[in-house]
């Protein structure tokens, strides 16, 4: 049997190349070691989460280790989240709770189990709000954040319907994988104002399109867009400027009782409440306060998808008679606001230019509403026009609506802050904010009319219209005024065969037209230019650079105390200064002497969508605030 082995084999010999083998084999490689990652599976690695993915993070791998449990969870994923929730001997309660909620989001993730997202929602909070101080996680710890999102995302999953993909929000019981979860909500929870919130959408699941920046405020709670509806026979003074078109950035926060005990026993009882960024900006927690989350560019975004908003810019132009807006007793005078009216913040008026509308904002909106410095010390107003109308026409709507809105909050004038507005205007826009800051005295009269207007027989309602669309004096309540790519002095682009065509594409509104007729018929010797009854002027012939009506608007300064500042745009800088423009309005008519402020901005005639532009406004914002 032994004839086979070599001469001088023995079994020592045998281990030894046994061992030899081996170490060939292995190469070396020790069992226990590191190796080098690349720089970006390191970065990944910092901050990996289910969150990011299915890779569970570093501290509940570790969990499942230690428990012996990890090689399980792919399989029995309830299993394991069951045996951790019974509980660990060694391992700590933060680092238990936590582990439960990020395996129970993964569970859920993968299982579609609305009750796993909820119950991931209860362990989260479990760590972020544990009735012992001692165990309230570090803000250096990585977890914090984690279980934030956690919290938040289990809490819009877990109330989210799936076929709709609407975020419900119902009192009653709900199931969870270890008992059942009651919730409260108190009634008229979801009343905002004379408005019901209602067909919520959770905020992280809408990609914004369109906007430079998609701003998030980050905290605790499950960031929401809603919808409103008004509650039939409903009004509040502060709110009766908001449109119901509008979408409203909100958050529902679940405030949990005795969260420790309530998981011991199966049974976790919490209120549902839902907050507004006007209602709150934070929340208590066991005597602890938390920022809450907020996603206001996806509720901006949000009213403006397929808003018929769009649509309207060039029928806007084209019709003087077309409503803009179907709430035409709320907005009469065109003047909206952008939330409900707070005392002590600074009304920011803007107004759109031709051809345009309040969408056009939308850039500088954003950017001001989610600054820090100023979203808490301003109220953003919008003005909406039918841009082919006489600019004179547009702008007594404008000085009138912005009298009416604040006598209408402020009675009895007692609010400062409404004193200190900002009346911000691009292009033509521009045009109609110098009109809330001029006294014209008979300029615009004495161009058409030979009498004075007291003497004209007509009725007092069309008095009361010529008087507001021709007479101007400053709005009281006017501080400054921002000019954007303003044609002062008209534009280049008007005049000869485009005014001629334009003059027979738009129609004038029979509110105006209808008063006209009836100082022709009634007081033909008053008006001086008799053309007028053939071809009334409308605003883009109201800015060719050769009308009269351009001559004596530019020769109306503007009021001594009133604040100005220009932001002219100039698309052509490395041509001379006299060719300067920006393809609609040359500098030379955009520029005023003596305003506080002038900048140039690299740009086409659309600047106030520009950073330059819109970090400028916001410049004069704080300026504004700083000055009494």
């Amino acid at each position: 049997m032994d004839a086979w082995k070599p001469m001088g084999w023995t079994v020592t010999h045998a281990v030894a190349s046994i061992l030899l083998a081996a170490i060939v084999l292995t190469g070396c490689v020790t069992p226990v070691g590191v190796r080098r990652k690349d720089s970006q599976e390191a970065h990944r690695k910092l901050t990996e989460s289910v969150l990011a993915g299915e890779n569970l993070s570093a501290p509940t791998m570790q969990v499942l280790n230690r428990s012996g449990l990890a090689e399980n969870f792919n399989d029995t994923p309830a299993d394991v989240i069951s045996a951790i929730h019974k509980g660990m001997p060694t391992a700590s309660e933060p680092d238990r709770l936590f582990a439960l909620a990020e395996l129970s989001f993964l569970h859920a993730t993968r299982s579609g189990d609305r009750s796993h997202y909820l119950s991931a929602a209860v362990y989260a909070y479990a760590f972020l709000f544990p009735p012992k101080s001692k165990d309230t996680p570090d803000p250096f710890d990585p977890r914090l954040r984690t279980a934030v999102d956690l919290y938040n995302q289990g809490l819009a999953q877990g109330f989210t319907e799936k076929e709709s993909r609407r975020v419900v929000l119902k009192a009653g019981t709900y199931q969870l994988p270890f008992g059942e979860l009651f919730v409260k909500i108190e009634p008229g929870e979801f009343r905002w104002g004379p408005f019901r919130l209602e067909d919520f959408v959770a905020a992280s699941e809408l990609d914004v399109r369109g906007l430079r920046n998609d701003y998030r405020w980050p905290g605790v709670g499950t960031a929401l867009v809603g919808s409103l509806k008004h509650v039939k026979g409903e009004y509040e003074r502060e709110f009766a400027r908001v449109p119901s078109s509008l979408k409203v950035p909100a958050t529902a926060f679940l405030h949990l009782e005795n969260v420790e005990e309530g998981l011991r026993k199966g049974r976790i009882e919490g209120k549902l409440a839902l907050y507004t960024t006007q209602e709150s900006t934070s929340v208590d927690v066991g005597g602890r306060t938390a920022p809450l989350e907020y996603r206001p560019t996806a509720a901006l975004a949000y009213t403006l998808e397929g808003s018929q908003v769009y649509d309207l810019e060039l029928k806007g132009l084209l019709s003087g008679d077309l409503a803009l807006f179907k709430q035409s007793a709320r907005f009469k005078d065109n003047v909206f606001l952008m939330a409900p009216y707070r005392p002590g913040r600074i009304p920011v008026v803007f107004v759109h230019g031709t051809a345009s509308s309040p969408a056009r904002w939308a850039q500088m909106l954003n950017e001001i509403l989610n600054d820090q410095e100023l979203r808490n010390r301003y109220q953003v107003w919008l003005f909406t026009y039918n841009t082919g109308n006489p600019i004179l026409y547009s702008g007594g709507i404008l000085t009138q609506g912005l009298r009416n809105v604040v006598k209408e909050l402020d009675p009895q004038g007692k609010d400062d802050a409404l004193r200190k507005m900002v009346v911000i205007g691009h292009s033509q826009g521009g045009m109609l904010t110098k009109l809330t800051a001029v006294d014209s005295g008979s300029r615009f009269w004495d161009q058409s009319f030979k009498v004075p207007i007291d003497q004209l027989d007509v009725s007092h309602e069309t008095r009361e219209l010529l008087q507001q669309s021709i007479f101007y004096e400053p709005v009281p309540t006017v501080r400054r005024v921002v000019f954007i790519a303003t044609p002062h002095r008209g534009s280049f682009l008007i005049g000869g065969r485009i005014s001629e065509l334009l003059r027979k594409l738009i129609s004038l509104p029979l509110v105006m037209l209808s008063p006209l007729q009836e100082v022709f018929q009634r007081s033909p010797e008053a008006v001086a230019n008799r053309s007028l009854e053939e071809d009334i002027p409308r605003s883009t012939d109201n800015m060719d650079p050769d009308s009269l009506f351009i001559k004596t608007y530019a020769s109306i300064p503007i009021a001594s105390e009133v604040i100005v500042h220009s932001i002219i745009a100039v698309d052509n800088p490395d041509d001379p200064q006299e060719e300067w423009n920006d393809g609609v309005v040359a500098y030379s008519s955009a520029h005023l002497e003596g305003v506080a402020s002038e900048l140039i901005v690299h740009s086409g005639h659309s600047t106030q969508e520009t950073p330059q532009t819109i970090e400028e406004v916001r410049r004069i914002l704080l300026e504004n605030l700083r000055q009494p």
